[in-house]
């Protein structure tokens, strides 16, 4: 241990340093030649991982997990399953999770791996493990299977072998480019809930995710000066008032349009205790019930125009009905009438609910003719009726028609007595009266 430092204190002469010692540069430089000498792989692992490394057809994400997938399959089984974690595979390509899907994605679009669905294992029906594949076509460009053949080419196998599978990379990808890429093989789980505890929902309902477009209905609010993460934010703050921000804007939109600080407003609104909601479905009722109006009155005007110039009876055949030509008022005939009646203003809703309940049917030939001889019939028995019943009438007057004109004279002449004068008209009125009981009686 040095007490005093060289140049500090002047004792560089008297204590000089001890020689450097390189003996930990030298330990160094072996460990690290060592741990080098570990990864020694064959020559034909090399040479795979090499062609996938300079694959043209493939972006370079896909090619770094193309040869990290050539260092880990079995040289002498290509089509076997890749034993392999994600964080293996991650670590040789170098890349992240996401981008390690992504460049699968690319190499099974290309025909060059194979994912196999997840299965379930045993009794306990859990899920298993989603290996990957080497196909026919990556196993050919990777120079593990000889293209001519279609067998293996290992280190083991003779020098020739293995020549005649080395051929250049422009030659081996023109080859592959002629076959055909097969059918993608990964199909999506059937279930959105993987099993164990260790799992989350793949597809939870009630993620707290913000949409990535705002409503239809509150589109309208950017040409106010309102920004997109504003409204987001307004639709939290409405549904902690236990409100609708789309009730909200319904219900006060013309106001909302024409205030100076629209943004202000809205939040004033959203404090309010006001019941938007009940609004907005009182107006959509009253829009609804109006629609129905409008739709039954067109139907009504539209049956009321088919039937126009057209006659219709009852079901009793007592009934004759005629609509106009113009179709504004139709003719009444009842036979116990001599005139039929004619029906202006809100005749229609009544005729056509008739004419739906089959109450009244269109009139033919032989039911108007019937119907003409039952109003002749019945005008006939009530003129029989009337001049029987005058006939019938006695013109004589008796006791209590004379005692009530008696009583009626005595009136008049104590009126007279008194000296009040009787005007002609009220003597006509007794007289007439007396005549009107006597035919009464």
């Amino acid at each position: 241990m040095f007490i005093a430092q060289l140049f500090v204190a002047g004792e560089g002469d008297l204590y000089p340093f001890p020689p450097s010692d390189d003996s930990v540069d030298i330990d160094q430089t072996a460990l690290d030649e060592f741990l080098a000498g570990q990864s020694n792989l064959p020559w034909v692992v090399l040479r795979a991982a090499h062609r996938a490394a300079n694959f043209p057809t493939l972006p370079a994400r896909a090619r770094a997990v193309l040869a990290a997938l050539a260092r880990t399959v079995d040289a002498n089984r290509p089509y076997a399953a890749i034993f392999a974690r994600r964080e293996l595979l991650t670590g040789r390509a170098m890349q992240s999770m996401r981008t390690f899907y992504r460049s699968l994605n690319d190499l099974e679009a290309a025909g060059l791996v194979e994912r196999v669905p997840q299965k379930r294992l045993g009794t306990a029906r859990l899920f298993g493990r989603a290996y990957l594949h080497l196909t026919e076509k990556s196993a050919i460009v990777l120079g593990y299977v000889s293209h001519a053949s279609g067998t293996q080419a290992t280190g083991s196998e003779p020098f020739a072998r293995q020549a005649s599978t080395d051929q250049p990379d422009d030659f081996v990808s023109s080859g592959v480019e002629a076959l055909s890429p097969p059918a993608p093989s990964f199909n999506p789980p059937c279930v959105t809930v993987a099993d164990g505890a260790v799992y989350k929902d793949l597809f939870p309902k009630n993620q707290k995710r913000q949409p990535g477009k705002l409503p239809a209905d509150l589109q309208r609010l950017l040409s106010l000066g309102f920004h997109q993460f504003l409204i987001f934010k307004l639709m939290r703050e409405a549904k902690a008032q236990a409100k609708l921000l789309s009730d909200v804007v319904e219900a006060t939109w013309e106001h909302l349009r024409n205030a100076k600080r629209p943004i202000s407003y809205l939040r004033a609104l959203l404090r309010s205790p006001v019941n938007f909601g009940h609004q907005i479905r009182a107006k959509r009722l009253a829009a609804e019930r109006l629609a129905e109006e409008n739709a039954r009155a067109a139907s009504i005007d539209a049956t009321v125009l088919e039937c126009a110039g057209k006659m219709f009876v009852d079901s009793a055949n007592t009934r004759l009905i005629t609509v106009s030509s113009t179709a504004d008022s139709i003719n009444v005939h009842d036979y116990r009438e001599a005139r039929p009646r004619v029906a202006t203003g809100k005749w229609a809703t009544a005729f056509v609910a008739a004419l739906n309940a089959k109450e009244i049917v269109r009139a033919t030939s032989d039911q108007v003719t019937a119907f003409r001889l039952k109003c002749d019939g019945d005008h006939a028995n009530q003129t029989k009726a009337i001049s029987t019943a005058e006939h019938a009438m006695p013109r004589t007057r008796t006791s209590t028609i004379n005692e009530r004109l008696s009583e009626m004279k005595k009136k008049m002449l104590r009126v007279t007595c008194v000296g009040v004068s009787l005007d002609t008209r009220d003597v006509r009125r007794v007289e007439t009266a007396g005549h009107n009981l006597a035919a009464s009686r």
